[in-house]
């Protein structure tokens, strides 16, 4: 019995292995056969698959951005800086797959319409790359990362970022989507800003994704910084007190230009309305424009020192000369009047009352070939010689076309015109003493291109002269400077319109320099259509010229000159 159960036990254990080996045959055979026909297939029928993918899978050359150079004020304090983002891209092909859940998501946190990347897949279905969204926020671009989303791409690129925003927005400019100036400064060093892009040789995969770097071909070359001549401090500040103004004389505009007197270069130049160049929505019409140097309108009274200094350079009137004024003056079929009937008056009087009769009657003592190439010695109708994009030139006549009615009404501003940046300059020629500078939006130690208008002896006498707007009796007394002598002049200018001049809307402008005594800065407002009661630029854009000018020196640690401060006291009337 027990060898009976030992055989029966045994021959089942053989069978079992012949066939567990026969399998094991059999299974192997099938895959190489499985092996063998992918290959014959893949080899023969389907050829083209595989040069297709293999094609998919290419070396490719890439742009890699130059960084742009950044723009900064006088101390270094960044004013234009390019910072890395990255932009979203998709796949048409890969993102027809997804949800439209998913899509929904994308398009929520990117801002896009509802439909828009659907819109976009079937526009350009054939592409393998289109960009949804440039140079994105890098918390959003997190965001749509985090998502997972197959056929979903980023790409990093720069983006400007102004951290001044609106405060020297109509300087610096801005760029557009490719990075590329458009306004201002940026636009103006475009060359050298930008930089040179380079190169580099990369292997993409079938869905464009760079899979390696295999070398360098051209290292980028980062643009070359540009140091403005502002003072970001004085900026703010100017832009601050213009814009309270703006808003509390309910005005249309208005500009505001800091020079300093000894080099001609732009410390400050600010303008109203503004807009922030980080936000191109508030791009609105006319915010981007530089009223301060772009802009024109008729100087008004604030030239009457010039008349003043020609006279007493050409020597057609002495320190001593008296006018009678009694209120108007015949001029052919014209009359030149003044605000009250000042009697007589001397120089120092003309300019403190602001006489137009007086400077009138200086000026056709003067031949008007003159007149003229004082003015255009001083820089009207010429450019200022900046370089920004749309400089104005500003217009004067032809002396040869002016009879004596043109003569008079040019001595105290009108019939041309000039922009603040213009004004400003020639202002420079009375405070250097008797030097003209050119200006400069670039950091500079010392003016190359100084040119004499005046002699340094008529240049302080005016001054002086000057120096007496500011009196309790003067014009503009809200324009003193807490702690320094100052010396400027008024303007309150009619507004040109279609069918002559308008006795509504007006020009109220303050042109002055400080410390009378030895100027280290000059400042123009202008303030357009001012409506809330007062037009006279004595009282708009006086008190705007004394916070500024008593902040800005005080910022650069310009010694005080006056002994005794005078309380404030409000004038009624000014002119």
């Amino acid at each position: 019995m027990l060898d009976f159960r030992i055989r029966n036990v045994r021959k089942p254990l053989i069978s079992d292995f012949s066939g567990r080996r026969n399998f094991l045959r059999f299974f192997m055979m099938t895959c190489m056969l499985i092996l063998v026909g992918r290959a014959i297939d893949l080899q023969v029928f389907n050829k083209q698959f595989l040069k297709e993918e293999g094609d998919k899978r290419q070396v490719d050359d890439v742009t890699v951005s130059a960084y742009r150079g950044m723009i900064k004020d006088r101390n270094g304090e960044p004013l234009a800086i390019s910072t890395p983002v990255e932009s979203v891209g998709i796949n048409p092909r890969e993102l027809k797959f997804l949800k439209d859940e998913q899509l929904m998501q994308i398009e929520k946190l990117l801002s896009l319409p509802a439909g828009k990347i659907k819109e976009l897949v079937k526009q350009y279905a054939q592409r393998q790359f289109i960009y949804i969204a440039r140079r994105v926020n890098p918390q959003i671009s997190e965001q749509v990362k985090a998502l997972k989303l197959d056929g979903v791409y980023f790409e990093r690129e720069f983006k400007r970022f102004y951290p001044a925003g609106a405060v020297s927005a109509h300087l610096v400019g801005f760029t557009d989507f490719e990075d590329v100036g458009q306004e201002g400064m940026e636009y103006l060093y475009e060359a050298q800003l930008k930089g040179s892009e380079g190169s580099k040789r990369v292997i993409r995969d079938g869905q464009r994704r760079i899979i390696e770097d295999i070398e360098n071909i051209k290292e980028p070359i980062s643009g070359k910084n540009i140091e403005l001549s502002i003072d970001q401090r004085i900026q703010y500040l100017a832009y601050r007190e213009l814009q309270l103004a703006v808003s509390l004389n309910k005005a249309k505009s208005g500009a505001l230009v800091v020079l300093d007197a000894k080099n001609g270069e732009i410390l400050a130049a600010v303008n109203q309305p503004s807009f922030n160049p980080n936000t191109k929505s508030s791009l609105t019409e006319g915010s981007h424009r530089n009223r301060a140097l772009t802009d024109i309108f008729e100087p008004g009274s604030t030239v009457k020192p010039f008349v003043v200094a020609a006279a007493l350079d050409g020597g057609y009137v002495s320190p001593a000369s008296m006018f009678v004024t009694n209120g108007t003056y015949q001029i052919g079929r014209n009359t030149v009047k003044d605000v009250h009937n000042y009697g007589t008056l001397d120089l120092t009087h003309v300019i403190k009352k602001s006489s137009n009769i007086g400077v009138s009657m200086m000026s056709l003592k003067m031949p008007p070939k003159y007149l003229w190439s004082i003015y255009h010695k001083l820089g009207f109708g010429v450019s200022a010689g900046s370089g920004f994009p749309g400089e104005a030139n500003g217009t004067i006549r032809d002396y040869k076309k002016w009879n004596d009615f043109d003569r008079a009404i040019m001595s105290f501003g009108y019939g041309f015109n000039s922009s603040a940046l213009q004004l400003a300059r020639a202002y420079t020629a009375l405070a250097d003493d008797g030097i003209l500078h050119s200006v400069s939006l670039l950091k500079r130690e010392e003016d190359d291109h100084p040119v004499r208008v005046f002699s340094a002896k008529t240049a302080k006498s005016v001054r002086q002269m000057m120096e007496t707007v500011l009196m309790k009796d003067g014009t503009a007394y809200e324009a003193r400077v807490d702690g320094y002598t100052a010396a400027g002049k008024t303007g309150t200018v009619k507004k040109a319109s279609a069918g002559g001049y308008t006795e509504k809307n007006y020009f109220a402008v303050f042109a002055g320099m400080a410390p009378a005594t030895d100027p280290r800065l000059i400042i123009v407002v202008m303030i357009d259509e001012p409506s809330a009661g007062q037009y006279y630029g004595g009282l708009v854009s006086a008190p705007v010229f004394s916070k500024v000018m008593a902040g800005a020196l005080r910022i650069l640690d310009v010694a005080p000159d006056q002994k005794e401060t005078m309380p404030i006291l409000l004038s009624k009337k000014t002119h």
